[in-house]
């Protein structure tokens, strides 16, 4: 007989809505919807997804408590042999959404629990130790090699498969050591990868080390007076409709907008691009996100020297942390040209 799994989606993969949808409260569906039909035929008869839940990802982070308590309470009947949620890509709040409720079904009813997510998803860091988390690419393009991935996983997890390796079976390493009897010793096995670095050969470390960048504090502005500052956002504000066309997600590029004669960003003339969240606020008052108004009013009284007559925009929704970096080198760059002293940096 197939194994009995329950699959977790957000309102966006339901086929529901998008942000404008995202307080949906929970529901579940019989079979598989979305996604998981691709789970189902990589599956190949062995399993099959019996019910789909689908919560909408605003509600799901709005009332966590309440959310898991309801999903758990819709899938209990159902007596899984296994729990899969998602994919979620590089989505921040469905990452979140995938990861507590994955673990709160793996504690509660005690089946595995599976979910996949980009890199840089700050679920990953939030759920690794616990969960297994296939990596995946950050935006949905990649589904068609995560839904394998997935089902391979969590077939082996129902059948007690206890031989994993995520360089195998494609899930982020969980940081958990386990002890095993080696050929060569210690000391053997690091003199060799020593001798392979010095000759530029491939080698794989047996204890990777986490990478963080460090960053240096500017040196404080003396005198704000005479100071020229300049405004960046990874808010998404752009000229209305978006001239650019910079993504709602995963940006590619980024805007440069002449402010030099405008006193205040307002809903007439400008937007935001950015996906995620609601923009009914940002998209009613612009100055919100990028807050020119005020700017000119300490640029009127003195307070600061001037305000550069150029703001520099991007969408920071599932954008690459590597696309990011190209950005910021690019605009520091023109800042600098441009003799500004500061920046202030705002997002959603």
């Amino acid at each position: 007989m197939a194994y009995k799994v329950i699959h977790y989606i957000n309102q966006f993969f339901a086929n529901i809505g998008g942000e404008e949808m995202a307080h949906v409260t929970p529901e579940i569906r019989e079979g598989a919807v979305g996604p998981g039909l691709g789970i189902n035929k990589a599956f190949k008869g062995e399993a099959e997804i019996v019910c789909t839940v689908i919560c909408g990802d605003s509600y799901f982070n709005e009332n966590t408590e309440a959310a898991t308590k309801e999903i758990l309470e819709l899938i209990k009947p159902y007596e899984a042999d296994a729990f899969i949620a998602g994919p979620a890509f590089n989505a921040g709040r469905y990452g979140t959404a995938c990861g507590t409720i994955a673990k709160a079904v793996q504690e509660t009813m005690h089946i595995p629990a599976v979910t996949g997510m980009y890199i840089e998803n700050p679920g990953v860091d939030m759920f690794k130790k616990e969960l297994y988390i296939v990596e995946t690419s950050n935006a949905a393009v990649g589904m068609r090699k995560a839904l394998p991935k997935m089902s391979a996983l969590t077939l082996k997890l129902m059948s007690n498969e206890a031989d994993l390796d995520p360089t195998i079976d494609g899930y982020i390493p969980r940081g958990i050591r386990k002890n095993y009897f080696a050929e060569l010793t210690g000391a053997e096995r690091a003199v060799d990868m020593l001798v392979k670095k010095l000759n530029d050969e491939s080698y794989t470390t047996e204890y990777p080390m986490p990478v963080f960048d460090r960053i240096e504090p500017g040196k404080a502005i003396k005198d704000l007076s005479k100071a020229k500052i300049a405004l960046v956002t990874s808010g998404g504000i752009v000229p209305k409709d978006n001239p650019d066309r910079i993504e709602s997600s995963s940006a590619s590029k980024y805007g440069t907008y002449n402010i030099e004669s405008v006193l205040n960003l307002t809903g007439d003339n400008y937007e935001t691009a950015h996906g995620g969240y609601d923009p009914v606020y940002a998209n009613d008052e612009p100055d919100r996100v990028v807050p020119l108004d005020v700017l000119r009013d300490l640029e009127k009284e003195g307070v600061i020297g001037s305000i550069h007559p150029y703001f520099y925009s991007t969408v920071g929704n599932g954008t690459a942390v590597k696309s990011s970096k190209e950005f910021s080198l690019e605009i520091a760059e023109k800042l600098r040209q441009d003799g500004v002293d500061a920046v202030i940096l705002t997002s959603t």
